[in-house]
């Protein structure tokens, strides 16, 4: 199969459908932080859903479409200007979500956390956790699909530890308290940590997708 994975820098998926034998592309304006930037489309996707492909998977930037985003339109200290701005931004990514799923190819899976494309979409047809497929994370984590089938849990494990946030005394996931230590409080990286595929979940939407 010819596949498209789109806004996929660390190509997780993408290395995953190559071990099948797939002809796979990751697709991001950023270059590939991976091992094989000859699979890497450094483009805008959009110019590159007028070609032919199989299957779509995408992982659209959450920044305007996430609870967390929220929280910075309904801060006391924004101006009716910065709340403007954030609208415009987060309808922009909407718009720029439904161009991937109403483009010509049949088969296409977009992936996005819980909140704006709920609610102002449609709802997801599938919410999985990275504790159904080996990894001791609980975060919810939205399918919308398009002939494709959901995915199966590979293995369920035990959830993630919660522990104290020392700074605000409030209970935190401790993957995501590490993960902040690991960004040293850099928020750009700390995006980009955290919006990583998991390997086990990157290896079953290889995996089921594709077979027959």
């Amino acid at each position: 199969m010819r596949i498209l994975v789109w806004c996929e820098e660390s190509q997780a998926v993408c290395k995953e459908l190559r071990a099948l034998w797939h002809e796979a592309y990751s697709c991001d304006i950023l270059p590939c932080s991976w091992l094989h930037p000859e699979w890497h489309i450094q483009w805008d996707v959009l110019e590159q859903l007028d070609k032919w492909w199989d299957m779509v998977i995408a992982f659209p930037p959450c920044t305007y479409l996430t609870n967390a985003w929220m929280c910075n339109l309904t801060r006391k200290n924004s101006t009716d200007e910065y709340r403007a701005k954030r609208i415009r931004q987060r309808d922009g990514a909407k718009e720029f979500v439904l161009k991937i799923y109403n483009s010509n190819c049949n088969k296409i899976a977009i992936e996005n956390p819980v909140w704006f494309l709920n609610s102002n979409w449609r709802k997801p047809d599938q919410i999985i956790r990275p504790f159904q497929f080996w990894h001791s994370v609980n975060k919810k984590t939205c399918l919308w699909l398009k002939w494709l089938p959901k995915l199966k849990p590979t293995n369920i494990v035990l959830s993630d530890e919660i522990t104290i946030w020392e700074w605000t005394g409030k209970k935190i996931s401790k993957r995501y308290k590490n993960t902040l230590k690991e960004a040293k409080w850099d928020l750009q990286l700390l995006s980009k940590i955290r919006s990583k595929t998991f390997p086990w979940i990157a290896k079953a939407m290889a995996t089921q997708w594709t077979s027959p």
